[in-house]
């Protein structure tokens, strides 16, 4: 007899004794369907096989229990888990800050910058930040925000149009698919 696994791991997968509906679907260790059956004959059989009962389809009707090794399964959707996070891109939000009064060169420089940060597939956050006497001028400085993303319209696409926040005028520019 393998031993009576009675933890849950993370996912909440129920094992042997853990497992209380009273019938279950059971497939073997080689993936043929031994039929439905309780689960207490269902744990006999399993432990018979010195092998453990893993709920693996809780939400069907009845639900579906495999006989296998618990540590091999665990370790498998371990190694699926790890697999898929690899494969995930991170998406990360990138800024560039400026003041309304940024000389033509400069203002260059930070398109020339955001596009790289789009191109590499981030979303770009660009910021105007006023100070003093520049609030009185907020509308006013809006065109710089539309002339970037105009821009940059052949790799990006308008996620938040401009909107004044505080002391700050900012648009999201999100990489074009």
């Amino acid at each position: 007899m393998k031993g009576r696994v009675n933890f849950i791991n993370e996912k909440n997968i129920q094992v042997n004794e853990r497992i209380r509906d009273a019938e279950v679907r059971v497939i073997g260790p080689d993936g043929e369907q031994l039929g439905i059956m309780s689960s207490r004959e269902a744990l006999n059989q399993a432990f018979e096989m010195e092998l453990d009962l893993v709920k693996i389809a809780p939400n069907a009707v009845p639900p579906v229990c495999k006989i296998i090794d618990f540590g091999k399964y665990r370790y498998e959707l371990l190694k699926k888990e790890k697999e898929q996070k690899k494969n995930q891109k991170q998406v990360e939000l990138k800024e560039i800050r400026m003041t309304p009064n940024i000389d033509t060169n400069d203002l260059n420089t930070k398109i020339n910058a955001g596009r790289k940060f789009l191109e590499k597939g981030h979303k770009l956050k660009v910021t105007l930040r006023f100070r003093g006497r520049e609030m009185a001028h907020m509308n006013d400085s809006e065109h710089i925000l539309t002339d970037i993303a105009n821009s940059l319209s052949d790799v990006c696409q308008i996620e938040k149009p401009s909107k004044a926040e505080g002391r700050n005028m900012s648009i999201v520019l999100a990489p074009k698919k």
